[in-house]
């Protein structure tokens, strides 16, 4: 069984972060472990409080996942503060998984913010260039490359600046895009595109933190970045047009859609 590492916050209404992470690995057949960056209080209608983990605790606990369950695939998400980052790294540099997928929260669906400017740059110099793919949507593509970016072609010029800077391949996911919903993906050497019409589902709560943890699942097993992508996206698609109402805001998806 492959397994996967999920390093990120908590969502106490499971929509996002660990939960999520956790409900897509396993729906995925595959062993979750996850390590914890923050407690958040937050539900469907937004983000009231986030309580983070001492640094020297997020790296106990990375310590004790890859020494005992080597993952095959970690996936980064909520990680708010800068000593929290530089211990993420520092495990990282150490035990240097095969398979990094990268999503780079900065601010929750609600508009809280939720990275700090000092873990922001550190992000930027130090864990980006670490990974396997980054997965911005289009507000941060914007922070991290100081574009604009509200075309196709704005997205590629975009996504080829931030491969320059980290040396890792960028997908930019195109859920703010006006017409319809396609991401982009450049790796140094081409550009793909995963078109994808605009599901109008007023509940999309942790749909970042899914899309990036399907993917890690997939380069889990092999399988190439185009068609791991594309595999989550698929995944990512029938849990939109799943019908699922919970909560007063923002909802959640139906991680478990595909299950009898």
């Amino acid at each position: 069984m492959k397994k996967i590492l999920t390093i990120a916050g908590s969502d106490p209404s499971g929509g996002a972060g660990i939960q999520a992470d956790i409900k897509t690995i396993t729906v995925h057949g595959m062993y979750a472990c996850s390590v914890i960056t923050s407690l958040t209080a937050q539900n469907t209608t937004g983000v009231y409080g986030i309580h983070n983990v001492p640094p020297e605790f997020v790296a106990a606990q990375m310590d004790c996942v890859f020494t005992d369950i080597y993952p095959d695939a970690v996936k980064i998400g909520m990680v708010s503060e800068e000593p929290i980052l530089a211990q993420i790294i520092a495990g990282l540099q150490q035990y240097r998984p095969q398979n990094l997928v990268i999503d780079p929260v900065m601010i929750s669906t609600s508009g809280r913010r939720l990275l700090s400017e000092p873990a922001f740059s550190l992000l930027k110099e130090k864990l980006l260039p670490l990974g396997t793919l980054i997965t911005p949507n289009l507000p941060e593509a914007q922070a991290l490359t100081g574009l604009a970016i509200r075309t196709p072609e704005d997205m590629e010029k975009a996504a080829r600046l931030l491969f320059n800077a980290t040396g890792t391949a960028v997908l930019i996911k195109g859920g703010h895009l006006t017409d319809d919903a396609t991401d982009l993906l450049y790796d140094g050497a081409q550009t793909t595109l995963f078109p994808s019409a605009r599901i109008h589902n007023p509940n999309t709560h942790g749909t970042g933190c899914t899309l990036s943890s399907a993917i890690a699942c997939r380069l889990a097993e092999g399988k190439s970045l185009p068609q791991s992508i594309k595999e989550a996206k698929t995944y990512l698609t029938g849990a939109l047009n799943t019908p699922l109402d919970l909560g007063k805001g923002n909802g959640p998806l139906n991680h478990m859609y595909a299950l009898p």
